[in-house]
């Protein structure tokens, strides 16, 4: 039987069983509304303060600027939403970029539907937005700006901090989608001037369905549920008690571990990318140097190859990873992000995103290298697209 390699963990990580074991008597044991005044929810309220504690220790807020979340889509909306609808009377123009998660391009499409004014800026070769085409999209009526920590698909990480400079020096709030960044890169809200940072537990190590959103102690901005008091009054609903008590564990523990994990995924990173890049003639790597791209993230494109075949191949062979094709929407479409950095349609489609997470090792990474090269080998000597390419690089000697 072959090996069985995950390598989807941009995508969404398992539950480590320490978080498990932290969430575990909320769901039995203690199940008290937290809004209740009497004794039997006060654990409760004492495991989400605590939860907020954890949250604004990693990334270096305070314990009451943070807010939980439904996820990280949630947190985008509120945040986009919300400074759009208290900045109304200032101003109705919004800055971001076109490689940003849907959840923020389609937030940002839906103000811009509904009379706000929108600029989507290009980004480079590499994924990366030039500080100075923020300054020049920057109006008079610009009253916020939303940029991500690192790109989710090829994960280029951006120049957050002059970002946040940029905008604090300008009085703009200043957004930034941190979902794959948090717990897995350095992050200090303060020191680089963020408003408002969103993230989700599910991409390290936590359960699925709970996130937050940082916002800025004075950072203005309109409540997007309605309904009770929960949250401070910014977030209606009953708190999901052991989605928060697993969310502040997650972000703990894979915090607390950082400093080791990411360079060793790192090393592992960068020798899957090597090896690729030896072994597959004609194959691309998309986004940032090794340095400037989260330590877990490898974006390949490989002319003359369907990424959607490419992954029926690979989960034949054990190994679980994704392409940047819209497949599972059922779109044809190539990936926004790859399309954004100046792929053409072909290579956009036969892209392959692999990442790494704690559990990978270099047993692991090795029968990848021993397996991938083959199903391309195979998958393009039945492509007429590989033979049209071939055909036009040999007749370019």
């Amino acid at each position: 039987m072959s090996m069985q390699v995950y390598l989807d963990y941009a995508a969404t990580t398992f539950t480590a069983p320490e978080v498990v074991t932290a969430m575990t008597p909320f769901f039995t044991e203690s199940f008290g509304n937290p809004s209740s005044i009497y004794s039997f929810s006060e654990r409760n309220r004492k495991a989400i303060a605590k939860a907020r504690q954890q949250v604004a220790d990693v990334i270096g807020a305070s314990a009451d600027e943070i807010f939980f979340t439904s996820g990280g889509t949630e947190a985008d909306n509120w945040a986009l939403k919300g400074a759009a609808w208290r900045g109304r009377s200032k101003g109705n123009h919004i800055i971001t970029t076109k490689i940003e998660h849907h959840a923020v391009l389609h937030t940002a499409q839906f103000l811009q539907e509904n009379g706000f004014d929108v600029t989507f800026l290009d980004v480079d070769a590499e994924g990366r937005v030039n500080l100075d085409d923020i300054r020049k999209a920057v109006t008079e009526k610009t009253i916020l700006v939303s940029v991500m920590f690192a790109n989710n698909e090829i994960g280029t990480i951006q120049p957050v901090a002059e970002i946040g400079a940029f905008c604090r020096e300008k009085g703009i709030l200043f957004h930034t989608d941190a979902v794959q960044a948090v717990a897995h890169v350095p992050i200090d809200v303060k020191a680089m001037n963020i408003d408002m940072l969103s993230l989700s537990a599910h991409k390290f190590y936590g359960p699925k369905g709970v996130g937050a959103l940082y916002i800025r102690k004075g950072t203005r901005i309109e409540n997007f549920m309605h309904g009770g008091g929960q949250e401070k009054g910014r977030r209606a609903t009953t708190e999901n008690v052991p989605g928060i008590v697993g969310l502040g564990a997650a972000i703990e523990l894979t915090s607390g571990r950082m400093s080791e994990s990411s360079p060793r995924i790192g090393k592992l990173r960068d020798m899957l990318i090597e090896g690729v890049m030896e072994s597959i003639p004609h194959a691309k790597l998309n986004g940032a140097p090794s340095g400037e791209r989260l330590p877990n993230n490898a974006n390949f494109s490989f002319i003359g190859i369907e990424g959607e075949t490419l992954l029926l191949d690979l989960d034949s062979a054990g190994i679980y990873g994704s392409t940047g094709s819209a497949c599972s929407s059922g779109s044809l479409d190539p990936s926004h992000v790859l399309m954004a950095i100046g792929l053409s349609h072909e290579l956009a489609h036969g892209s392959l995103r692999l990442t790494l997470g704690e559990e990978i090792t270099e047993e692991d990474i090795q029968y990848v290298l021993s397996t991938l090269p083959g199903i391309v080998k195979h998958r393009r000597e039945m492509s007429p697209l590989w033979e049209d390419y071939m055909k036009k690089i040999e007749g370019g000697r």
